[in-house]
């Protein structure tokens, strides 16, 4: 039975019955220092951001700054509080403990946890959903964790009706279908309970209008329509899925003036244009397949933007502009449907960068002579959502967590996304608690969350951050999402850049799970053809890590297995898929499970932080040299200047060296290192900007994480369903 405690969010951060053998009631230690008091560090942050918030506002990058002090103030905590430390042993057995884990895993326990998962579909807010929720707490409960829930009651939207028809030019109406083909070699597809496919938050309409293709619905396509005379004003546009967030397309239609989007899935980007077949033969989406999703362009529930969705919470109107709900309706079809809408369209030929793969006379872009005919009925309401924690509770600074995450709900089965990620968080609770029962107790509290309705908006986890936000300010120490573990071949990753070195080190010590003679390290590597793994930043809000990264300043790592992904959100992501195309032995999620865990240890464990400012000193160069580049192009005033960042870059650089050395070499020799490790747990809070980035002011991090080095070639994004021209940072 689950626990009728609706305030674990608190009882998890203030430590009531944290661990395995923890007792009800016990708390842990308080952070009166960090929190009452002001640290020298902390007003030198509050004075320089004083100083310098006209050129934060001018150039947007002032920040470097503070980064850089508070590194320098890092090396003078060091050398001042040297002194023996006899630590070496107990480390020494913390390896031993690491080393277990990483032989502990179980192909068959991942295998089993995501057949159950699987068994039903389950979005947000119904009662197969939370089926998952108590399936995930009991299963922390077997395994001996402390394990609670919370509640919040959040705005989502279900589809009553749907229908599109097409009157084409010879004035016959064709009724499409809106859906997905039921196949005898998958029992999965024949199930009565999948939701139809639909936008989330897609508002109702009844419409009749001319149809204008318009590409991947990108600023650029409804550009070149202009230029090519199409006038979008007034007409139901068609785009395909690939390079651009859904909820965008439909942004971008609304500002074209269209009043309505149908969205569709191209063979040509998610079949291969049909030369390899299509599931259940081959891995690639069906011509019936259909992509859901959410268009709402915030994070959170919609109705609370910057506060937590209690019961108790005030609410925003539905209508209110700052709820940022789409503004015309939109659908999803397959390419089965959007065949005849194409086909009927007449007008000019489209580019020929615009041509897919449907099997259809020409692309055009229209308008006319084909007409649709869309009705959509929405039912917008509030709903409860539930997310499920576990904790080991750490046995010399219990208030400071290293958070892992992952949402459980689905669009429909989600044996991909994102239950691939939950079996392998219950099969990593399972290691862990392996270790409790060998006698492991980590050195920082490990907190396990299970996040409810991501696929609407990220709810669950921005609402948990921003009930909990002053506390994890104050004590997270790293939070690692793992949203859809396992796609397919080749891994994946992004992160905070203090956190590269980190990552680079536990993919060397897991092997591949595809090479066995080498590591995933390895493979990472040859796989970007150069010098260095490609290590993507966070330039999106696309998974559980935004809340965290963007919001509170929490350093955070996000990867996964496979690139391609088709069926993403469609009928056939199911655990038949998985078995055939994704996993068959299970192996990849046994690897995901292991550098998962890992990461978490060395961050628990490890006496001083794995933070290296290396690695962000050299990404602060890319962004300094192009702020330059920009106020040079804009002929800038001459006392608008990046001096002030050079000069303060400088100053990180050789900082970051120094700690980097420092560190590493008196590790065992230091005996303040709670100061030491505060000031690398803090020193990224200090990028945020509290009055928020401008017209986002939820956004509150101002360090550019999307600067990167450009590579060729395309690459999956998980979350938005995007393939594009992937951004990396090389470190």
């Amino acid at each position: 039975m689950l626990h009728a405690n609706k305030s674990a969010s608190l009882h998890l951060l203030t430590g009531t019955a944290l661990s395995h053998g923890v007792a009800p009631g016990e708390r842990l230690s308080s952070l009166e220092t960090d929190i009452e008091e002001r640290t020298p560090l902390q007003s030198a942050v509050i004075h320089l951001k004083n100083r310098h918030n006209l050129l934060i506002k001018t150039c947007n990058a002032a920040f470097i700054l503070l980064a850089s002090l508070l590194i320098g103030l890092s090396i003078a905590f060091l050398t001042r509080f040297i002194l023996l430390w006899p630590g070496s042993e107990l480390q020494h057995k913390f390896d031993e403990y690491h080393a277990l884990f990483q032989v502990l895993g179980s192909n068959q326990t991942i295998s089993d946890h995501l057949a159950v998962l699987t068994r039903e579909p389950h979005v947000a807010g119904t009662p197969e959903n939370f089926a998952t929720a108590e399936y995930v707490l009991s299963t922390f409960q077997k395994y001996k964790l402390s394990a609670y829930y919370t509640d919040y009651n959040v705005l989502v939207s279900y589809p009553l009706d749907r229908k599109l028809s097409l009157t084409q030019p010879n004035g016959s109406v064709l009724n499409l279908s809106l859906k997905e083909e039921a196949l005898a070699e998958d029992s999965y597809t024949q199930s009565k309970e999948v939701i139809p496919a639909f936008h989330a938050y897609a508002p109702s309409g009844n419409i009749s209008a001319d149809v204008v293709y318009v590409n991947y619905g990108r600023e650029e396509d409804f550009k070149k329509l202009k230029e090519l005379g199409v006038d979008v004003n007034g007409t139901i546009v068609i785009a395909r899925y690939g390079k651009l967030y859904r909820g965008d397309i439909v942004d971008n239609a609304a500002k074209a003036g269209a009043l309505a989007a149908i969205l569709y899935s191209d063979p040509q980007d998610y079949a291969e244009n049909g030369t390899h077949g299509y599931y259940p033969q081959s891995k690639w989406l069906p011509s019936s397949g259909i992509q859901r999703g959410t268009t709402f362009q915030g994070v959170g529930d919609p109705l609370t933007p910057g506060w937590p969705s209690t019961s108790y919470a005030e609410r925003l109107d539905s209508t209110s502009s700052e709820a940022h709900l789409p503004k015309i309706p939109s659908l999803p079809i397959s390419s089965s449907d959007a065949r005849p809408i194409l086909v009927a369209l007449n007008g000019s030929i489209a580019p020929p960068e615009w041509h897919g793969g449907l099997d259809v006379p020409t692309y055009r872009v229209g308008r006319g002579a084909g007409r649709l005919h869309f009705s959509y009925t929405a039912n917008l309401t509030r709903v409860p959502i539930r997310n499920v924690y576990a904790a080991i509770k750490g046995f010399e600074e219990p208030d400071r967590y290293v958070l892992l995450g992952n949402h459980r709900d689905a669009w429909t089965f989600g044996a991909v996304d994102p239950s691939s990620g939950t079996a392998a968080l219950l099969e990593l609770s399972h290691r862990l608690s392996k270790l409790v029962d060998h006698g492991w107790r980590p050195r920082r509290t490990i907190l396990l969350c299970s996040w409810d309705a991501e696929e609407f908006g990220l709810v669950g986890s921005t609402e948990w951050v921003e009930q909990n936000l002053d506390l994890l300010s104050a004590r997270a120490v790293a939070y690692i999402n793992v949203d859809c573990a396992v796609a397919g071949l080749g891994f994946f990753a992004a992160a905070t850049p203090q956190l590269d070195d980190l990552l680079q080190k536990i993919t060397k010590k897991v092997q591949d799970p595809d090479s066995p003679h080498k590591t995933i390290y390895d493979s990472w590597l040859a796989s970007g053809g150069g010098s260095f793994p490609l290590i993507g930043r966070f330039y999106d809000h696309s998974s559980d890590y935004t809340a965290f990264v963007q919001h509170v300043g929490v350093p955070a790592i996000d990867f996964y297995f496979g690139a391609d992904y088709p069926v993403y959100h469609s009928l056939y992501d199911n655990y038949n898929w998985m078995k055939k195309f994704g996993d068959p032995c299970f192996q990849r999620h046994v690897a995901a499970s292991t550098v998962w865990g890992l990461l978490a240890l060395e961050l628990a464990d490890n006496l001083l932080l794995p933070f290296s400012y290396v690695t962000y000193s050299t990404e602060l160069q890319a962004y300094v040299k192009t702020v330059e580049e920009q106020l040079l192009a804009a002929k800038a005033p001459h006392d608008v200047t990046v001096a002030p960042l050079n000069f303060a870059l400088s100053k990180f650089q050789s900082a970051a060296v120094k700690i980097s050395q420092e560190a590493e070499d008196l590790k065992h020799l230091v005996s303040n290192k709670r100061t030491i490790n505060d000031q690398l747990l803090l020193a990224e809070r200090a990028f945020l900007d509290v009055d928020g980035l401008r017209r986002k002011p939820w956004f509150k991090h101002l360090m550019p994480l999307h600067q990167a080095v450009r590579r060729t070639g395309l690459s999956f994004n998980m979350k938005s369903g995007e393939f594009h021209e992937s951004l990396y940072v090389l470190p």
